[in-house]
This record gives C-alpha cells, structure tokens and sequence, in this order.
C-alpha cells in the first residue's frame, strides 16, 4: 500500500519493533518507518482493543501511540528514529507511573 520514493540518500537504520528488526531511513518517523515495512497496525484501542494505525501523520488525532524505548503513549508519527531503537505495539491504556 505505501512505497517509499526512489533512495534519498539517507542513511539505512536498524529499528527493533516488537522483537522484529526493520529496516529505516534517517530522517524517517517511527509511523512513516512502520508503514514503509509493510506494518499498519501500531497500537490495539484501551476500549474494545481494535487495532489502530497511523492516520494524520502529523500528531493531530493520537492514533499512533506506541511504547518507544521503554516510554509509552508516544506519538510514532513525530518520533524520529535512531539506530538500535526499542519499539512495541501498544496495548490499551498505558498504566501511570511508567
């Protein structure tokens, strides 16, 4: 569904997302790197647990929340990633005090 444009120029990374490896660019966010890899699904919903994806793409509507090196309810969609990063599919509310 997404392709990314022809190569930039940027430096390749390496991000862990849920155990997996995947493969980034710098200068990517972690949602734009997500749906670059073929992944939609980023958080489950803390009401009926619906899988949710990214949608604005600009941090407007919170669809995009994830747990990024061990900090939950991070916006994917305004995080850029680094080499090495943690990433994982958030699931329902995040507890407070973590």
């Amino acid at each position: 569904m997404f392709k990314r444009l022809p190569d930039s120029g940027a430096e390749s990374l390496t991000i862990t997302v849920d155990g997996a490896r995947i493969a980034a660019r710098e200068g990517d966010s972690v949602a734009a790197a997500l749906l670059a890899s073929g992944r939609v699904v980023c958080r489950a919903s803390a009401v009926s647990d619906a899988p949710r994806s990214p949608y604005c793409m600009m941090g407007v509507c919170f669809e995009c929340l994830m747990t990024i090196d061990g900090i939950g309810n991070r916006q994917a969609c305004l995080v850029r990633v680094a080499e090495g990063m943690r990433v994982e599919t958030q699931s329902g509310a995040r507890e407070f005090g973590r």
